[in-house]
C-alpha cells in the first residue's frame, strides 16, 4: 500500500454537500484517510490496498464537475465576479419592472414578452452552466447539493414562463423569478466566498512565516544564499539581525534575542545562547547566531503546527454528525415537498396552477442545506485558527468539543506546576572522591529525559574538574531512574528512593546514587512554583473544573505544593502503571484531560480522555498530546478552555439558525407567504449569517462564568 499523501486543490466545491460527494467518490474508489474541504478547496488522501491509477482518480473528479486546479493554473475567464456582474446588469431592469407594476406603474417596452426573455436568457445560460454542472456532478457522486434545487427552481420558472412567451398569456410569464433567483444566489455565493476565506486565515498566516532563502556555511567558511528546499538536517547556518530563522536547530555560536510570538504566543524575546534550541520562521530580533540544523522541511515545528491546524479544521465533532446526516437526505427530501406543495395547492385547494408553481419554486429556492453543512467547520476552523495564533495546537476539531466538556484536570507535578528548574539544596556524600561523584551523576543523567535529569546535568557543569568516567549498558527506567555498569562490572545507579535497598532510609533527599546497591551520594533538592499555577488553579476551580496532582515525587513534596495551590486530591510516589491506572479510573468518572511535558507524560497523556502538552515546541510534545502549548504557560490553559467553550457555542448557534430557518421558511414558502425572489434573497444571505456569525470568534471577547 502506498503509504504517499496525495495533495490536490480542487475548484467548483459550493458547499459542504460537494466536498461530501468528491469524500464518497474517493472512498468508492478504495482511497484511505480521505479529507476533502470546500472552503480551503484541499483534497487530500492516499492510495488503499489496490491502487488505482491517478490519471482515473482525476477524470473522476472531473466528471463530477470539479476542477482540478494544477490542472488549469490560468483563472477562467467566466470567474464568479463575471457571472454576478453581468446576470446583476440583466436581471436590474425585470426586477425594477415588477416592482413598479406593483406601484401602478408601467413601462410598456419592458412587458413585452420577448424582451423580458432576450435580458433572462443570458442570465439563465449562466445560471444553468454554473448550477447545472455543480448538480449534476452531486446526483452522480449520490449526495445531492443544493444546486439541485437551484436549478430545479430557476429551470422550472424559465420553462414555464417559455411557454407563456410562446401562448402569448401574460400571466404565465416569470422571466424576472428565473433571472433573479440565479442572480440573488450567485450574491451569496459570492458573498460566502469573501465570508468563507477569512475563517481560513490561520493556514495563510503560518504559511507566510516560512522562509525562502537561508545563509549556509561552506566547508571553506563561505557563505551561500540557498533556498528553503535544499535545507538539510545537519547544515550550518548564519542568521543576522531582522534574519527569520530558516529551519529548527541549535546555536553554536553567537548570542541573540528571538521573537517566537507568532508561534508561540509569548510577546517577550526570549534569548538564545549556545546550545540553546531555536525554532523555525521565528524572528531574530538583535544579536546573530550560527545554528545547527535539526530538522528542516516538512520536519519543522512551524510544518507540523500547518498540518495541525489544516487537519483540525477538517475534523467533524461529535455536534456536526446530526446535520451531516440531515443534509444527506436533506435534497431529496425538499424535492419531494416542492412537489407536494403544487399538487396539494392545485388539486387540493383549487389554487390557479402558476399560483401553485410559485409556491413550489419558493420551497426550492428558500431551502438551505448549505447553512447546516457550514455551521460547524466555518466555527471550527475559525476557533483553531485563535487556537494557534494563542500558542494552542489542538489535533482535530473533535478536540475542541472535547476540551468544553473537561470536568477534571490531572497535573503531573514537576515541571507543570512548577518550573522544573531545579537546584541542589544539599548533597551528602558517602565517599571522599567528589569529583567522581559529580562525573557520575552528569554521566548518568545525560541519558535520562526527566526535568530533574536535566537539571542536575547543568548543576554537575563545571563541578568534575576534568574527572571522566567510562560507563557501559546505560538504561533508563521511566518513575525510577538511570543504571549503568563500568569495565570492572560494577553496577551504578541514579533515580529515585526506589533504587535504595530495603532498610536504607532516604530522610529529604529526593535523588540517589548507589553503586552495587552502596549509597554513594543523596541529593536535596529545591523547585520553585510557576508563577501562573494558582491563579490557574483558582480559574478551573471557579468553571467547577476538579484538579488533581499526580506525581511521582515523595508524599511531603507532592502534598506541599497541593497545599499551597489548593488542590485537595493528590497521588505522590506514582510509578508510570500507577499513573495509567488513576488516569483509567478519574476518565471513567468525567471526561478528564491529563496536563504534563510531553515526553515523560506520554501514555498518561494517550490513556486521558484529553491529553495536554506543556512544550516549548519540542517535536516529541506535538506528537504525544491532543492539545499542545507552545510557550509552555499555563495560564495557556485557560485561553484554551475559554476559546473552545465559545467555539462549542458558536456551533450550537449556528446549528440551532440553520434548523430553525428552514423549519420556518419551508412551511411559509409551501403556504404561498413567500414569493421565489424573496426566498431566493433569504436563502443567499442564509449561509452569510451562520458564517459571520462563526467570524464573530475572530475578535470576539471571551469570557466564562464564574
Amino acid at each position: 500500500m502506498d503509504a504517499r499523501i496525495i495533495e490536490w486543490k480542487v475548484d467548483g466545491m459550493d458547499c459542504n454537500n460537494c466536498a461530501a460527494g468528491i469524500s464518497r467518490f474517493l472512498e468508492r474508489k478504495g482511497m484511505q484517510d480521505v479529507f476533502v474541504s470546500f472552503s480551503t478547496k484541499d483534497v487530500r488522501f492516499r492510495q488503499g490496498e489496490q491502487p488505482v491509477p491517478i490519471e482515473d482518480i482525476k477524470a473522476g473528479i472531473r466528471k463530477l464537475g470539479y476542477i482540478i486546479i494544477e490542472d488549469t493554473p490560468a483563472e477562467p475567464f467566466w470567474t464568479l465576479e463575471k457571472k454576478l456582474l453581468v446576470s446583476a446588469v440583466l436581471t436590474a431592469p425585470l426586477l425594477l419592472h415588477h416592482f413598479a407594476m406593483m406601484a401602478g406603474l408601467h413601462w410598456h417596452w419592458l412587458e413585452n414578452a420577448w424582451v423580458q426573455l432576450a435580458l433572462c436568457l443570458p442570465v439563465y445560460v449562466l445560471g444553468a452552466w454554473h448550477f447545472g454542472r455543480s448538480a449534476l456532478g452531486s446526483l452522480r457522486s449520490g449526495v445531492p447539493n443544493m444546486d439541485v434545487l437551484i436549478f430545479i427552481g430557476s429551470t422550472a420558472a424559465f420553462i414555464y414562463s417559455l411557454i407563456g412567451a410562446v401562448l402569448g398569456e401574460p400571466k404565465y410569464i416569470f422571466f424576472e423569478t428565473a433571472a433573479t433567483i440565479i442572480t440573488l444566489v450567485l450574491a451569496g455565493n459570492w458573498l460566502e466566498k469573501r465570508a468563507v476565506a477569512q475563517t481560513t486565515t490561520a493556514i495563510g498566516e503560518l504559511s507566510r512565516l516560512q522562509v525562502e532563502k537561508a545563509r549556509k556555511i561552506m566547508p571553506s567558511g563561505v557563505v551561500v544564499l540557498i533556498d528553503k528546499d535544499d535545507i538539510a538536517k545537519g547544515e550550518l547556518l548564519q542568521v543576522n539581525e531582522g534574519d527569520k530563522i530558516p529551519a529548527d536547530g541549535i546555536v553554536e555560536a553567537g548570542n541573540a534575542w528571538v521573537d517566537e510570538s507568532m508561534l508561540t504566543g509569548e510577546s517577550l524575546p526570549v534569548e538564545k545562547r549556545p546550545g540553546d534550541t531555536v525554532i523555525g520562521a521565528s524572528l531574530l530580533q538583535s544579536g546573530n547566531m550560527r545554528m545547527r540544523v535539526q530538522a528542516a522541511g516538512r520536519d519543522t515545528v512551524l510544518s507540523q503546527m500547518i498540518e495541525l491546524v489544516r487537519t483540525a479544521q477538517q475534523d467533524k465533532p461529535a455536534i456536526q454528525r446530526l446535520a451531516d446526516r440531515i443534509s444527506a437526505v436533506f435534497v431529496p427530501v425538499v424535492v419531494s415537498i416542492a412537489a407536494l406543495t403544487f399538487l396539494i395547492g392545485y388539486f387540493g385547494f383549487q389554487i390557479s396552477p402558476q399560483q401553485a408553481l410559485m409556491n413550489a419554486i419558493a420551497v426550492l429556492v428558500i431551502s438551505c442545506p448549505c447553512a447546516m453543512g457550514l455551521a460547524t467547520p466555518t466555527a471550527v476552523m475559525v476557533g483553531v485558527g485563535r487556537l494557534a495564533r494563542n500558542g494552542i495546537l489542538v489535533k482535530g476539531g473533535q478536540t475542541v468539543e472535547t476540551l468544553a466538556q473537561i470536568r477534571n484536570i490531572v497535573f503531573d507535578k514537576t515541571g507543570t506546576l512548577t518550573t522544573g528548574a531545579f537546584r541542589i539544596k544539599n548533597i551528602a556524600l558517602h565517599t571522599p572522591d567528589a569529583h567522581k561523584i559529580y562525573a557520575l551523576i552528569h554521566h548518568l543523567e545525560q541519558h535520562s529525559s526527566h526535568p530533574v535529569a536535566q537539571a542536575l546535568v547543568q548543576e554537575m557543569n563545571g563541578c568534575m574538574n576534568g574527572t571522566v568516567v567510562e560507563l557501559q549498558d546505560i538504561e533508563e527506567q521511566k518513575g525510577v531512574g538511570v543504571s549503568a555498569r563500568d569495565a570492572q562490572g560494577n553496577v551504578y545507579k541514579i533515580g529515585s528512593a526506589r533504587i535504595l535497598p530495603d532498610g536504607v532510609a532516604s530522610g529529604p533527599a529526593a535523588v540517589f546514587l548507589t553503586q552495587n546497591d552502596q549509597l554513594l551520594a543523596a541529593i536535596e533538592l529545591d523547585d520553585e512554583m510557576k508563577p501562573d499555577a494558582a491563579e490557574t488553579v483558582s480559574f478551573l476551580k471557579k468553571q467547577h473544573i476538579h484538579p488533581v496532582i499526580l506525581s511521582g515525587d515523595k508524599a511531603e513534596k507532592t502534598g506541599a505544593v497541593a497545599a499551597s495551590l489548593g488542590i485537595q486530591d493528590y497521588y505522590a510516589e506514582q510509578l508510570p502503571a500507577q499513573k495509567l491506572e488513576r488516569i483509567a479510573a478519574l476518565s471513567a468518572q468525567a471526561p478528564t484531560a491529563m496536563v504534563g511535558d510531553g515526553i515523560n507524560d506520554a501514555p498518561a497523556l494517550s490513556r486521558a480522555t484529553l491529553g495536554i502538552s506543556l512544550s516549548n515546541a519540542s517535536q516529541a510534545a506535538i506528537q504525544s498530546a491532543q492539545i499542545i502549548l507552545l510557550n509552555g504557560r499555563l495560564d495557556r490553559l485557560r485561553d484554551a478552555l475559554h476559546i473552545s467553550k465559545h467555539t462549542l457555542l458558536t456551533i450550537r448557534q449556528n446549528l440551532f439558525w440553520a434548523f430553525a430557518y428552514n423549519i420556518v421558511a419551508i412551511p411559509l414558502a409551501a403556504a404561498g407567504y413567500l414569493s421565489p425572489m424573496w426566498g431566493a434573497l433569504f436563502m443567499a444571505f442564509s449561509d452569510v449569517v451562520v458564517i459571520g456569525n462563526s467570524i464573530r470568534l475572530k475578535t470576539k471577547k471571551l469570557n466564562l462564568p464564574s
